[in-house]
């Protein structure tokens, strides 16, 4: 059975990450460029009533470090994060089964993740009834800090395939 109202998902892309010498992958930081990416994914969230209630993000520290700078912007509405190992390098078909089995409590779910599974996902869960220019964009490059909004009308464990309308594809720099 599907929700009776609208829900939001929006699917990030973390910021510009660094790549220091020695340091594994997952600890890996943001750099220069990414610090001041994040913050403007959250003002345009902030600016266009884009309001998480709940927030999914990878355990990666520059994943961590993304969700500090767009919560900072949310300022006082930004809900506390879920840190999840299991979206860190997670596919689609992983993120989609994290997001299968929130509550239904929630209606606007921010979350945040890596390259390629965020792009796959945002394209897998894209329906005809999406904005085709942003659709277009997100498909030829997903960069750093890329936000996609979709909404749908349905439970979150029932979002499979081409069940939710992309609405806006955002990149800041």
């Amino acid at each position: 059975m599907g929700g009776d109202h609208l829900k939001r998902l929006m699917i990030m892309r973390h910021a510009k990450a660094a790549w220091p010498t020695g340091v594994p992958d997952h600890e890996r930081p943001l750099a220069k460029r990414g610090h001041h990416e994040a913050p403007m994914i959250g003002r345009w969230m902030v600016e266009h009533g884009y309001l998480p209630d709940f927030i999914l993000c990878s355990s990666a520290l520059r994943t961590r470090q993304t969700c500090t700078w767009v919560c900072s912007e949310l300022g006082e509405k930004a809900p506390t994060p879920l840190l999840s190992d299991e979206l860190y390098e997670a596919s689609a078909g992983r993120i989609l089964h994290e997001i299968n089995h929130l509550p239904e409590s929630i209606t606007s779910l921010l979350v945040i993740g890596h390259m390629p599974g965020v792009q796959e996902l945002a394209m897998r869960l894209a329906s005809v009834e999406s904005d085709e220019e942003a659709v277009m964009d997100m498909a030829s490059h997903y960069p750093t800090s890329g936000l996609t909004v979709l909404e749908h009308t349905k439970n979150w464990a029932e979002l499979d395939g081409r069940d939710a309308r992309v609405t806006h594809f955002i990149v800041r720099r």
